[in-house]
């Protein structure tokens, strides 16, 4: 059974990748913070932990802060100490404050590079020893589509695209290792998150009727397809892949836009 870290496993998208790793058999251990975080209404513990037990479903579930190193410790320590490994890693913790670099101030500006480039910084350079140990690993971390430039995102696209190159030099550096890194991309719009949420006011209706191109399902994304991609990466069945990125939306890394629907469906 694979012994599995999640950062911001407590809310939205951290959730249900835990949920849907702890369905297929993984050893979770999952953390955030319980105080709302710039821009997200994510807060508290024990929503996943409410949804695991829903499902008779078990997994550690850990206050820490992903952009403090002896936290991030305290949680690869519990890890250790309850399983004796570490597997995977899901780097999904994230902070996205909406501005210009006219309207972030440089204290934001330091907590969006703490929290998500940072934290995904600290959280893989204490786990690639003991994947180094155990023959392998895999470390999954979440990105977006503003990793290549939304307006309006300044920090939070600069601190994205970050991951983008962070995974692809680690996917090199800890190539020989067995040690495998992807980035997954949640994209389409519609999603319902922490963030997306946060973004509008708290209000989900807003974030479930914004006009959105949605996936090529004909629908917008879910978390739980997002956390499919992450289980698909961490799985043996994604033995041979490292350094990719995989879009769970509308080619949010390409530039996009989708184009509007046709009138008249295409063929007839």
């Amino acid at each position: 059974m694979p012994t599995t870290i999640v950062s911001g496993g407590t809310f939205g998208l951290g959730r249900e990748i835990v949920l849907e790793l702890a369905r297929r058999g993984h050893d979770v251990v999952a953390f955030g913070l319980s105080a709302p975080q710039p821009s997200s209404v994510a807060a508290g513990l024990g929503e996943v932990d409410d949804a695991l037990a829903a499902e008779g479903l078990r997994a550690s579930v850990l206050e820490a802060d992903v952009s403090s190193a002896a936290d991030v410790q305290k949680v690869i320590d519990h890890a250790i100490s309850t399983t004796g490994r570490i597997d995977g890693l899901v780097n999904n913790a994230a902070i996205g404050p909406l501005g210009t670099v006219l309207g972030t101030d440089e204290e934001m500006w330091d907590r969006v590079m703490k929290v998500n480039l940072k934290g995904t910084y600290l959280c893989s350079r204490a786990a690639i020893p003991w994947m180094e140990k155990a023959g392998g690993g895999a470390i999954v971390n979440v990105g977006s589509g503003a990793g290549w430039g939304k307006p309006d995102m300044a920090a939070y696209a600069a601190s994205k695209g970050g991951i983008v190159a962070l995974s692809a030099a680690m996917a090199y550096d800890h190539f020989h290792a067995h040690i495998r890194v992807n980035v997954v991309i949640p994209g389409g719009g519609g999603i319902v998150s922490g963030m997306s949420v946060g973004r509008v006011g708290g209000d989900v209706e807003v974030v479930r009727k914004k006009s959105v191109p949605g996936t090529v399902a004909g629908r917008t994304a879910t978390g739980r397809d997002l956390a499919h991609a992450v289980a698909f990466l961490l799985s043996d069945e994604a033995a041979t892949i490292s350094g990719t990125v995989i879009d769970v939306g509308c080619f949010a890394h390409q530039g996009g836009p989708i184009p509007a629907r046709p009138a008249t469906p295409p063929g007839t």
